[in-house]
């Protein structure tokens, strides 16, 4: 039977992936500088025999594989490619060989199980339809103002060339147990909003404060006023919502009252309506506060991704390929996280559905396993199949659905 294949055939590919991650954790490149990483996955595409490769976003990939029928439904699986500026101290084998750059969010391995999918894929092309593979680059966000890795490889037609009509995409989670599926059904991960509030007072000696305004003493007003629209002026009930301010830039010396004064922050929802809103209170709190200090405010808001959002009629039909590839009671429904991910764009083009996978080892209390994005990060690639016979198996029973 197909499901018995998929399985020994994961099973077969277990050390590869393996190895495929490893090598690809001990080469990381951050956001659209993956040139090796881009190389080394077009050369496995290639080596698999997959010859439909073409070049998005400067360091991503589009590699198609025609099913029986390829005109009928199109799937997308993606997966990210790039890492963080962080120093590795997981004291792995196969730790960072780059200093200050370390793969701190398990890109490198949803790289290689989608390689490793890829693989079985091209070989078994028994499903109906096409299969586009996406591999993606500056998920983590650009080095500069322009666009990420998601809107941008969307903009050059990546969903559109040929038209997908579902695309799945996974995360591994540091604090899940290895071998384990968590999923959500629509709102699954927070909008991810930065905000800058400049903050103009007039700068005056420090032992006279009233002949100036005190951009700082505004600013930390303002902070302070923030919170209250979590806390006052949002149903919470509805869904959560974090602002936090990450930055506070003012001052050049102990006895002056700068002129001017920076806050830096970021907004995370789950409700598109409740982000609208908590924007333009920002707004107004800003606003405020600097007139009633007779200060001058600046606010800029930029959207880095949307809600990531799981279309709950996909997520229902495609439940059961999980739990085949993760084993009874091993794939389950779990809440929803204030992180963020700009694989959201992608489910404004498409019906989508993005799960977690674990990478913690067996046994391991979860608030002692190191945090994403952190030096000490550290995943348990052991079971990787676990994944790989995920993205094989929703590839297969999309396509068999009516």
């Amino acid at each position: 039977m197909l499901k018995d294949r998929i399985k020994s055939l994961a099973q077969a590919y277990k050390q590869e992936v393996i190895d495929l991650r490893r090598h690809l954790h001990s080469h990381p490149e951050l956001s659209f500088q993956e040139f090796q990483t881009a190389a080394f996955v077009a050369e496995k595409l290639k080596a698999i025999g997959i010859t439909e490769i073409e070049s998005k976003a400067t360091t991503g990939w589009s590699a198609l594989i025609k099913g029986k029928n390829p005109e009928k439904k199109v799937v997308a699986l993606r997966a990210d490619m790039d890492a963080l500026p962080i120093q590795e101290a997981s004291g792995a084998e196969w730790s960072s060989t780059k200093p200050g750059l370390m793969h701190a969010c398990g890109h490198d391995g949803h790289t290689a199980m989608l390689l490793a999918a890829a693989h079985h894929l091209a070989h078994n092309a028994e499903f109906d339809g096409t299969l586009n593979l996406i591999f993606q680059p500056a998920e983590e966000g650009p080095p500069g103002d322009e666009e990420g890795g998601a809107p941008l490889m969307i903009k050059e037609g990546v969903m559109d060339n040929p038209k997908v009509d579902a695309v799945f995409g996974l995360h591994i989670s540091s604090a899940l147990e290895i071998g384990k599926i968590k999923y959500k059904s629509g709102s699954v991960m927070a909008s991810s909003d930065w905000f800058t509030i400049k903050i103009k007072g007039k700068q005056t000696h420090g032992s006279t404060p009233w002949t100036g305004i005190d951009p700082i003493v505004v600013g930390t007003q303002i902070i302070n006023n923030l919170q209250t629209i979590v806390s006052r002026q949002q149903d919470l009930t509805i869904a959560p919502v974090v602002i936090t301010v990450g930055k506070f830039h003012s001052g050049i010396r102990a006895n002056i009252i700068p002129e001017t004064a920076e806050l830096v922050g970021t907004i995370r929802t789950l409700d598109s309506k409740m982000q609208k809103d908590v924007h333009e209170k920002i707004k107004l709190v800003a606003k405020n506060v600097a007139e009633a200090w007779g200060a001058e405010v600046e606010v800029n808001i930029d959207t880095k991704t949307l809600v990531t959002y799981n279309d709950p009629a996909l997520v229902a039909a495609m439940v059961p390929s999980l739990e085949r590839a993760a084993g009874k009671g091993n794939a389950t429904a779990g809440i929803w996280t204030t992180g963020a991910e700009d694989f959201s764009f992608f489910g404004v083009k498409a019906p989508a559905f993005f799960f977690n996978l674990g990478g913690m080892p067996k046994g391991m209390d979860p608030s002692k396993a190191a945090p994403h994005h952190t030096p000490d990060f550290f995943i348990d690639d052991s079971m990787l199949d676990v994944g790989v016979k995920a993205f094989c198996n929703l590839v297969f029973d999309f396509s068999a659905n009516k």
